[in-house]
């Protein structure tokens, strides 16, 4: 259940990225893989290595996984700008 709830505070962050220029590595696709990579290796890092199970899940769980959500956005952010994607203007 922790899992879950790291990825789904991974992927309610992910849905802010739409306000920023499109200058992912990988476009939103992008934005959305590191996000979720970046919720589930924090929340990973600060459980010790292991998933809450049901019983041991709180709301606090999902707060764990913002810091490393907002990593891998903005990793993926700053790649994409040193690889020198332009803001896509529709």
């Amino acid at each position: 259940m922790g899992m879950l709830a790291w990825v789904m505070m991974g992927l309610a962050l992910w849905h802010f990225t739409v306000w920023a220029p499109d200058r992912y590595w990988g476009g939103i696709v992008g934005a959305f893989v590191g996000a979720l990579v970046g919720s589930i290796v924090t929340g990973f890092i600060i459980n010790g290595f292991s998933v809450p199970g049901e019983h041991a899940t709180h709301i606090l769980t999902a707060l764990e996984g913002v810091p490393g959500a907002l990593a891998g956005i903005a990793a993926m952010y700053f790649e994409g700008v040193r690889r020198g994607n332009e803001a896509v203007h529709i």
